[in-house]
């Protein structure tokens, strides 16, 4: 959650994350820099999330991590996804310091972001640029084919930024950005993408216990994207569509039905219901609150599909 109170100027905001943002290159052989880009510290003890092309998309790759001071650590890839373009890479060493994350789902567009990072390599090390949410839950071509959104921000993010915190104005890293998904764009200026940390969480935790990034399960539901006020103190999403033979259609949902609450949590918003489905696996039951004509249901569904 974002912390009560008046947010910070862009100076307090960099002082407080660079110290968690790191400069990585990558070598095949050891010899030559044959990529380099930006981490983040996600523990104290050393692991470190960047995009998975920063690394050349292999774990078969010598990495050197330089933080904010200079120090320098070799690193290894321990987990790494093509698709989604984010890897984890471990020190062997302790005692950094670890970014704050908050909660991407909270963005607004118009709000003020910055991004930290190393444009050009280490020429450049811990350049801060500042700018706007520009947009949300933005499909990107060929990346977004397994439903992935990104964030949209024309914060001036350039190749070395690949990798690095963009950070809301409470020092919070609210997404990872991605100049990658920009390649398209090449003639448009201020058009950057970063992956939402409302994604990361188990993104990370998949690479970190598995090695690769697990299918997410399907409701097989279609809702209106914002909630309806069906009595006084009771809101739901409306379902529009159920796929026939999916999990929803064999637990007895039905278009028309409202979806008050999913694994405990109350739906007000398409984002509640995305919430609850990031932290669910192929396999799971989920056991969901329905409002049909004044009558509460529940039921519970056999998350057997991965989405595609």
């Amino acid at each position: 959650e974002k912390p009560e109170g008046e947010a910070l100027d862009a100076q307090e905001v960099y002082n407080q994350v660079v110290k968690s943002t790191v400069a990585i290159t990558a070598s095949r052989t050891g010899e030559t820099t044959d990529s380099s880009g930006t981490g983040i510290i996600a523990t104290s003890d050393g692991y470190i999330i960047t995009n998975a092309h920063v690394v050349l998309n292999t774990k078969s790759v010598l990495v050197t991590v330089t933080t904010y001071d200079g120090q320098q650590y070799d690193a290894v890839v321990v987990g790494m996804d093509r698709t989604t373009d984010l890897a984890i890479i471990k020190t062997n060493d302790y005692g950094f310091t670890p970014a704050q994350f908050g909660d991407s789902d909270q963005l607004s567009i118009g709000e003020w972001v910055v991004a930290i990072g190393n444009p050009g390599g280490e020429r450049f090390a811990s350049s801060l640029t500042r700018g706007i949410i520009s947009g949300l839950d933005r499909a990107v071509e060929r990346y977004s084919e397994d439903g992935m959104t990104f964030i949209q921000t024309d914060a001036a993010i350039n190749p070395g930024n690949s990798g690095g915190p963009l950070v809301n104005m409470y020092g919070q890293v609210v997404g990872i950005n991605t100049i990658k998904m920009s390649s398209s764009y090449s003639n448009i200026e201020g058009l950057g993408f970063a992956i939402p940390s409302a994604s990361i969480r188990r993104l990370v935790n998949d690479l970190l216990t598995y090695g690769e990034v697990q299918p997410e399960p399907t409701f097989g539901v279609t809702v209106n994207q914002l909630g309806t006020w069906l009595e006084e103190d009771l809101r739901g999403i409306q379902v529009i569509d159920v796929t026939a033979g999916s999990a929803a259609d064999l637990a007895g949902i039905r278009t028309g039905d409202f979806i008050l609450s999913a694994a405990g949590t109350p739906v007000n918003s398409s984002q509640d219901l995305l919430r609850v489905r990031r932290g669910l696996y192929v396999g799971d039951q989920v056991t969901m609150e329905i409002w049909r004509d004044g009558q509460r249901l529940e039921v519970t569904l056999e998350l057997n599909d991965a989405a595609s």
